[in-house]
């Protein structure tokens, strides 16, 4: 193996020297560092893991707890991306990711938090998870730095993409186009179905819009199946909608077929909006009406605030960041 010492001699430097040039320090001259980087490359030379984490006391690995309810794992598109995005942020700054362990039928396997204690891991994220779970708020609590994406602990940073805004903006689209009857199939009863319905509910009371009660229906997230059926209750119905609103994307495909299963036609007939702005949606004919959520931005933004929590953690501020998201007109709603 390549060591320092073999560096400097090769370059007749000190090792002194040599390590100065490999941790870009700037008290030497820039050609001396560039010799020295290029002929450690040239010799293979790795710096040690195990040497530079007792000199920064870091691991230089971020843990990643992400357990997706629908079984889609990584194949999920919205959380793929913010995570995807996470990954290059923080390994410009040289940090690996590892994924903590989520797996309940071992035993013998550690919680959480333990698992973070034993892979050491400098700063931990969190997204797609069952935020009341034991494990997860023991985790929370504890002292190594932590960020969630799309859920708030009041003693934790967050970034959360802009639901309540986002919701506005669709809702306030589909009524400026004349719908009055408006519909929504929600996602499962957690932090963000509730912001969505919240700003639901506001922009029909700010425009003297009244709906029954069970034009809102409950249902899994990116489930085209149950979509399909909840879409069939209510086109069932004698009053039946003229748009109708779906939690995300793959839950409004669910709705399409539906309609049409009913010999109707979209936007002609029943006009459909989805939420989240997945790739799949805007190669569909007609192009969905939807939210495009700012994934990459989310995913950054989650990336520094851990860095500046882990590596500044006397100046940086535990707080909420709220990323916008972006109407995508589509071809699926249209004018009453």
């Amino acid at each position: 193996m390549v060591s320092m010492k073999d560096i400097a001699r090769a370059c007749n430097v000190s090792v002194a020297t040599v390590s100065k040039a490999l941790n870009d320090q700037t008290d030497i001259g820039e050609q001396t560092r560039e010799l020295i980087k290029r002929t450690a490359k040239e010799m293979g030379y790795f710096p040690n893991a195990q040497a530079r984490a007792l000199r920064t006391n870091r691991s230089y690995n971020i843990g990643v707890l992400f357990v997706d309810q629908g079984q889609s794992g990584l194949t999920h598109d919205y959380f793929s991306k913010v995570l995807d995005s996470f990954k290059m942020e923080v390994e410009e700054h040289g940090y690996d990711l590892t994924f903590i362990n989520c797996s309940k039928k071992n035993r013998t396997r550690y919680s959480y938090l333990e698992h973070s204690r034993y892979r050491g891991f400098d700063g931990i994220v969190i997204a797609c998870i069952d935020f009341n779970d034991p494990e997860v708020i023991e985790l929370v609590n504890s002292d190594i730095p932590l960020v969630t994406i799309d859920y708030m602990f009041n003693n934790k940073s967050s970034v959360i993409s802009n639901n309540y805004g986002g919701m506005q903006t669709l809702v306030n689209y589909v009524v400026n186009l004349g719908h009055r009857k408006i519909a929504y199939i929600c996602g499962d009863d957690t932090a963000v179905t509730k912001q969505r319905l919240a700003a639901f509910y506001q922009v029909l009371e700010e425009n003297s819009i009244e709906i029954p009660e069970d034009y809102v229906l409950y249902d899994k997230y990116r489930n085209i199946e149950g979509a399909q059926k909840m879409t069939d209750k209510l086109l069932d119905r004698e009053d039946r909608p003229t748009c109708i609103l779906y939690s995300d994307d793959y839950s409004s495909l669910g709705g399409m077929n539906s309609i049409r299963q009913h010999g109707l036609s979209v936007p002609e007939d029943i006009s459909i909006a989805g939420y989240d702005g997945v790739t799949a949606a805007s190669m569909l004919e007609p192009r969905i009406t939807t939210i495009r959520q700012d994934t990459v931005g989310i995913g950054k933004a989650a990336a520094k605030k851990l860095i500046s929590l882990i590596e500044r953690p006397k100046t940086t501020l535990v707080e909420q960041l709220v990323i916008d998201g972006s109407l995508e007109e589509g071809k699926t709603v249209t004018k009453v």
